[in-house]
């Protein structure tokens, strides 16, 4: 008898029959488009890689074609996958670590697509239907995985498919990523109806992501809240996208009056939203919003999915929401601005001990049910509600809808989790799902989230569990109380307030969260807030390390976000495992504003003696919280505002209290515009203002006030119009008026843009080379090039097109290079061009770790090296010079170099040192005759090295500010402008120069502030 042949591995049938599509286009790619007969020629040779044996294959999930072909192959030849980042090495290595994967397949440090093998076979008992491992934790690389069948993965995308009606002729933009579920979701559910998929790793933001998605006719955009946010600012309402079919929201709550705004808009412009509603645990999706639903009903998730189903189980009594007859105390945490509504279940029966009498600053309107049993006096306003409105309020007929917790059921629900090698050999541990998720079904059928039974909370897309972060924090000897708050983490930690940025960065490194994103308070370790159980009191967590500012009409006017399902945390703990909401890393832009518009009063004062809320609602007269409300520490509020302002000028999300301008990027085109608003903002600043942390910022202009506001301190002395300036400001806003006036022979006072060589190597110094790492500085370095080099190729682009004065070799900015000749016109630009050939060779430089370390090491004997070596160019001792000797980049280094020096020259004699050698190697520079050049570039670069500051007042500052934020596109753009005018008007000649150059400036900032937005 012949022996039976093996059986075949069980795989996904969606990945194993590609090729039955035919030549319908499968993937729109950056080179080119691959139809399914193709794409499967792929997946099958890839597969054949892998080889006959299943084995464990690690797959570093991306938007681009080879990595979804391994993982379609991995899928179709019956290997499991294991699907992580493919952005951050971290996750790659935790999780090669813990899974000792037989395969791992990534981008290699060249850009290649590679298989590394591990082991011949495989090392590993792998259960038979196990097809895919996700993490539930985002992009931290935790080991707990949720193991998923075949069968999970199939039966879940053709359930997505169906109810979002996904046909062949439809096109899916992957604007999410690959491994995360929502993002795998979108390629599972297009691909199992032979419909195409636009693999791109572009954000919407990016207007090179609207033409790949036009070009390929895509039908359907998937979105987290965050991807909202984005298409808000972009105005995607304004967009025509004839092609689009469907819009589809999930991995997070959006907000239901932005579920109804987008709502209406698809029915305006054709498309339908659906907001969906699903964990990793499910394989993706439990539920969906029907898109005819969505404008009247925002606030549901909607019904189950295609084959799924929902229950509600009972909740225990230690987990239990207000329930009749249950009396709300202090512990409930019920501040003024707490806005109770009907999704708080709240009866007439409900009842509140003394001292907590609701008022209309709770946000309380007359259709919540609230009567007298509730403390509500009659001068509220507030009629006795029929009890037919809103159904029976008790008894055993009552039909209010139940709050429990969902349960779902369905074939797309995990096999179980796993937490080691050993756990891939099981087979299905869970047969329903419990969510953590607190729920009721409305009369329409509809499920609604009210809350969440664990304390896990999500916090910018990705699952957060507070107790992780607390004992990671207790491995470093610190006790902590941690708490989802909305998109925040909030943490009491026992330490001072000098812990604060060491406690941050070490909880935000356990969580994977930006440290932007968490809020801590350092306290003494007897001052932690507890219960009187002694158990850790998570309600004052939240409310102790909140800004302290009184809460607006919109918060008043806004519910508080419920646990769990807006991003919060309950405070009961879960003695299982609770499955996880659905992750992904994406950074929400957040601002001080966004903060104060919710912020409560500190809940300590509350614990600390009851007090009569009815009592504070009116405002007090000085509009600042009641006294029993008001924080036990400084006010945060100057804090808040430089967060804003920060955020606003550098166009950044991730802005902290640790933050420094040169850490977030900032350079010498933003840095003007950021020193005179901060010198608004808080007063005079100090020299090092640009690398000092925010909060010592705001602290340092907080104190002077605060003292005099107590009268312990002396009234400021300084009058309200005087100003300082510092030099390189003023030396950029008058050299460039200097250099315009005379080149338009208004006046002769050359020199100037000499002066500005060495004004642009200090500012190099101050602003690149900072603390940074190693990668950070050199990207910021490339980035300021790019800011300059391609709003100058543009403007001089056009100028060779429109005026045939210049060559094309200044379009490309190389005429210092090829040295056609002295005609002056071709010389224009001879200043960026310098510039930029300084910043391009430094910062190849830079990205040599020995050169990185030495400038770290010898931060002043580096640029004096280079300023040596630059003088040998100034006398052109190897014969570099072009035919205008003076305006070669060889020639003028050396004043780069001496501008650097002179940043780092921290002692008298070292800015003596750099003294002698401008005075001495100045003379000669220039023509004979131009004297009075020699002196000028003299007298100015000795200003940059010994005067770092000059008296002004403040509508000077404002002038020179203007002009020194713009004067790079002032030179760009005056060579065009004043030749039309300098004959007749040459005054006009030079306010018109002015002019152009600073409206191109402002024109510049804002599209490059479009650019860089994620």
């Amino acid at each position: 008898m012949l022996p039976r042949p093996p059986a075949r591995p069980l795989s996904v049938p969606f990945a194993r029959d590609l090729a039955a599509h035919g030549d319908r286009v499968a993937l729109h790619t950056p080179t080119g488009t691959v139809t399914y007969r193709a794409l499967a020629e792929h997946v099958a040779g890839a597969a054949e890689r892998l080889g006959r044996v299943r084995r464990l294959v690690l797959v570093a999930g991306a938007n681009r074609a080879d990595a979804l072909v391994t993982y379609l192959a991995a899928l179709s030849a019956g290997h499991p996958v294991l699907l992580v980042p493919g952005d951050g090495d971290e996750a790659i290595a935790s999780l090669t670590a813990a899974y000792r994967p037989d395969v791992v397949a990534r981008t290699g440090t060249d850009g290649t697509w590679t298989l590394d093998e591990h082991h011949p076979g495989t090392a590993h008992t792998l259960h038979p239907d196990l097809a895919l491992l996700l993490s539930t934790s985002g992009s931290t690389g935790s080991p707990k995985l949720v193991r998923l069948s075949h069968d999970n993965v199939q039966a879940n995308a053709e359930s997505i498919a169906t109810y979002l009606g996904i046909s062949d002729t439809d096109r899916a933009a992957t604007t999410l990523p690959m491994h995360y579920c929502y993002g795998l979701s979108v390629i599972h559910s297009h691909l199992a109806r032979g419909a195409g998929l636009l693999l791109t790793e572009r954000s919407v933001t990016d207007d090179a992501f609207w033409a790949e998605f036009r070009a390929a006719g895509a039908t359907s955009l998937a979105g987290v809240p965050y991807t909202f946010d984005l298409l808000d600012r972009i105005g995607f309402d304004r967009m025509e996208l004839p092609r689009l079919r469907r819009i589809t929201q999930a991995g997070g709550r959006l907000a239901p009056e932005r579920v109804a705004r987008y709502a209406e808009l698809g029915r305006r412009r054709g498309w339908d939203l659906f907001v969906m509603y699903g964990q990793t645990e499910a394989t993706a999706r439990m539920a969906y919003l029907p898109p005819h639903l969505a404008a009247t009903r925002p606030e549901a998730v909607g019904i189950p999915i295609p084959g799924g189903s929902f229950r509600l189980r009972p909740l225990d009594d230690h987990e239990h929401a207000p329930a009749p007859g249950d009396e709300l105390t202090p512990d409930h945490g019920l501040t003024p601005g707490h806005r109770l509504t009907t999704d708080h279940g709240l009866t007439a029966d409900h009842r509140l001990t003394p001292g907590h009498r609701l008022t209309t600053d709770h946000g309380l309107t007359p259709d919540h049910r609230l009567t007298a049993d509730h403390g509500l006096t009659p001068d509220q306003g507030l009629a006795p509600v029929p009890a037919s409105d809103h159904g029976p309020t008790g008894g055993e007929n009552d039909r209010r809808p139940l709050v429990g917790e969902l349960v779902y059921s369905g074939p797309n629900v995990m096999l179980g989790y796993a937490e080691s090698p050993a756990d891939l050999s099981l087979g299905r541990t869970v047969v329903e799902l419990r969510t953590g998720d607190l729920a009721r079904q409305a009369p329409d059928g509809l499920y609604e989230i009210v809350g969440r039974r664990s304390r896990f909370a999500k916090i910018l897309g990705l699952r957060i569990d507070p107790q992780r972060v607390e004992a990671a924090l207790e491995r470093h000897g610190v006790r902590a109380y941690c708490a989802g708050d909305g998109d925040e983490l909030a943490i009491t930690a026992a330490g001072t307030a000098a812990d604060e940025p060491r406690l941050r960065r070490l909880a935000a490194a356990a969580c994977g969260l930006p440290p932007r994103a968490v809020r801590l308070r350092a306290l003494p370790e007897a001052d932690l807030p507890r219960l009187p159980t002694g158990k850790p009191d998570y309600t004052a967590v939240r409310h102790l390390t909140r800004p302290a500012a009184r809460p607006s009409a919109a918060a008043r006017s806004t519910p508080t976000p419920t646990d769990g399902h807006a991003g919060g945390a309950g405070s009961t703990p879960v003695d299982q495992h609770t499955p996880a909401p659905e992750s992904v890393s994406a950074a929400r832009r957040d601002t001080a504003a966004d903060r104060s518009a919710t912020a409560e009063p500190d809940a300590a004062a509350d614990r600390r003696a009851p007090a009569d809320l009815s009592a504070t609602a009116g405002p007090p007269s000085d509009g600042l919280p009641p006294v029993h409300d008001r924080p036990c520490t400084d006010d945060r509020g100057p804090t808040d505002q430089l967060r804003v302002l920060y955020a606003e000028i550098l166009d950044r999300t991730d802005v902290t209290d640790d933050s420094t301008f040169v850490g977030l990027g900032g350079d010498s085109l933003c840095y003007v515009e950021m020193s005179l608003r901060l010198e608004q903002a808080l007063g005079t600043l100090p020299p090092d203002w640009h690398t000092r942390p925010l909060r010592d910022l705001a602290t340092a202009a907080a104190t002077p006030a605060a003292a005099v506001r107590t009268g312990t301190g002396p009234a400021p002395t300084r009058s309200g119009l005087r100003r300082t300036l510092e030099t390189g400001i003023a030396l950029r806003a008058v050299g460039i008026v200097l250099i315009v006036g005379s080149h338009i022979h208004l006046f002769t006072l050359q020199g100037a843009a000499h002066i500005l060589i060495g004004v642009a190597g200090h500012n190099f110094a101050r602003f690149h080379l900072t603390d940074a790492e190693h990668r950070t500085r050199v990207r910021h370095l490339w980035r300021s090039i790019a800011r300059i080099a391609l709003p100058s190729a543009a403007w001089i682009t056009a100028a060779v097109l429109a005026t045939g004065l210049y060559d094309p070799a200044n379009a490309l900015l190389l005429n210092s290079l090829v040295d056609q000749g002295p005609e002056r016109h071709e010389w224009h630009y001879w200043f960026i061009e310098a510039l930029l050939y300084f910043l391009v060779a430094l910062a190849l430089l830079l990205t040599l770790p020995l050169v990185d370390r030495l400038e770290r090491r010898h931060t002043f004997g580096l640029p004096l090296a280079l300023l040596a070596i630059g003088l040998l160019g100034r006398y052109d001792i190897v014969g570099l010079a072009p035919a205008r000797f003076h305006l070669g980049p060889t020639v003028v280094f050396w004043l780069f170099a001496l501008g650097w020096a002179a940043a780092r020259a921290t002692t008298a004699r070292r800015r003596l040192l750099l003294t002698a050698v401008l005075v001495l190697a100045t003379p000669g520079l220039f023509q004979p005759d131009q004297q009075l050049r020699t002196v000028v570039v003299i007298a100015g670069l000795t200003l940059l090295i010994w005067v770092p500051t000059l008296p002004s007042l403040a509508p000077l500052n404002r002038l020179a500010g203007l002009l020194a934020g713009s004067s790079l596109y002032i030179y760009l753009t005056h060579f065009q402008v004043y030749p039309h005018l300098q004959d007749d008007f040459p005054a006009l000649a030079l306010l018109a120069s002015l002019a152009v150059g600073i409206t191109y400036a402002a024109v510049t900032t804002r599209v490059t502030r479009a650019v860089r937005r994620p």
